[in-house]
């Protein structure tokens, strides 16, 4: 039987590659819906925009419910939590693949993000039980490897499944590589120690937390905030990043499934750069990438040529692949450490109010002004973004200014 682990000075390689897979398998299920987006609305004779709307369907679950789910399973071992959601996943998946009629698959979207919630919860704040704090930006980075491999692999296959044995095969593949997934996590995570032994003082009464210096509710609030903002516009966009290239542009659909791995290739080649490089920098490389996105936007909104609209997708999908561990790990380095599972909480209801939000937001601007808007949606969301990301910066350089200075 596996036993609780603390941190430990070895680097766990094997347990975050795991972790890293349970992420894989858990965005590419969350994502099925975008690289299927003209296949099911076909079939189920419902639109597009109705499609797009099952993965806010699926993020509004996480949002309502995340703190809460959070709170009643605190006491739950984590690594218990993270094998029984793979397997909700799993069935979840495969009674989607049989499910006949549009309002089933919404309900089954709304039990996956309940799921999700919790799972996210967990793994958002697993890899701070197993590295110290130095490492974490690299550990964020394996893991977060799962999520580009989702672009580079998951989304790419299922839209050619889609294409070549239709949708329900995608969601089938899919439930079964959720089985799988718990199966390895079962075997290869170690669990961990969610629940430190609570400080006393020497009367026996509970000490109060101890001050750590750069850790904070008010950078939390910020790394949150700007996550949320930022989603948004990325999945107003994103979502509907199918219809756009072949409508936009004029990508032939056959060739959807390339474009799309091309993105994700770029996202792996960015966690890369995080995780060997970029993690140490978490403030840096968030504006940096924040700044290219921003003048893709720009590009994409000028352009309908599609070599051109081609080569801004691959440079979006590298900053965009970089973008989420690095707000992640500044969250998690401006958690004060009694705080990081409410932290890790409130990251997962921001992230997913944004892909939520951002995906409804995104169908109605399809609908009411037209897809070539989207990029300026994405746009206005990274200057609110980034004014967040460089206030808080100057507020923590102020603050060690005044640290020194006393």
């Amino acid at each position: 039987m596996t036993t609780p682990r603390e941190t430990s000075s070895t680097f766990p390689l094997v347990a975050l590659l795991t972790l890293a897979f349970a992420i894989f398998v858990n965005i590419s299920v969350e994502m099925l819906p975008m690289g299927l987006l003209l296949p099911m609305s076909r079939d189920l004779g419902v639109g597009e925009g109705a499609i797009g709307l099952l993965v806010t369907v699926f993020a509004g679950a996480v949002v309502l419910t995340s703190t809460t789910l959070v709170h009643l399973t605190r006491r739950v071992p984590r690594h218990v939590l993270v094998v029984t959601v793979l397997i909700v996943f799993g069935v979840v998946n495969l009674l989607t693949a049989a499910a006949p009629e549009y309002w089933m698959i919404v309900a089954l979207r709304v039990v996956a993000g309940l799921a999700h919630g919790v799972f996210w919860t967990v793994v958002g704040a697993y890899a701070a039980y197993l590295v110290p704090k130095e490492e974490l930006g690299r550990a964020v980075g394996i893991t977060s490897a799962g999520g580009s491999l989702a672009f580079v692999l998951g989304l790419p296959l299922s839209t050619l499944l889609g294409q070549a044995l239709g949708w329900r095969w995608s969601f089938a593949v899919f439930g079964v590589a959720c089985l799988a997934g718990a199966l390895l996590v079962r075997r290869m995570l170690p669990a961990v120690n969610h629940l430190p032994d609570v400080a006393t003082t020497e009367t026996g009464s509970v000490a109060m937390p101890q001050r750590e210096p750069g850790r904070s509710t008010i950078g939390v609030a910020v790394a949150v905030t700007a996550t949320a903002v930022i989603m948004l516009g990325q999945y107003a966009f994103y979502t509907y990043i199918t219809p756009y290239l072949v409508e936009r542009v004029e990508l032939p659909e056959v060739w959807l499934s390339p474009a799309l791995l091309s993105y994700g290739l770029m996202g792996a080649l960015a966690v890369a750069v995080v995780s060997v490089w970029l993690g140490r920098k978490p403030f840096a490389g968030a504006v940096g990438c924040m700044v290219v996105m921003a003048i893709v936007c720009v590009v994409l909104s000028a352009t309908s040529t599609l070599s051109v609209a081609f080569a801004a997708v691959l440079l979006w999908g590298l900053a965009m692949g970089a973008l989420p561990p690095l707000l992640q790990t500044r969250m998690l380095q401006a958690s004060p450490t009694h705080m990081l599972q409410s932290s890790t909480a409130w990251y997962t209801t921001g992230f997913n109010l944004g892909i939520g939000g951002g995906a409804l937001l995104g169908a109605l601007v399809y609908e009411g002004v037209g897809i070539q808007a989207l990029p300026a949606v994405l746009l206005g969301a990274l200057v609110v973004g980034l004014v967040l990301v460089l206030a808080d910066g100057a507020r923590l350089a102020r603050a060690r200014r005044a640290s020194n200075a006393a």
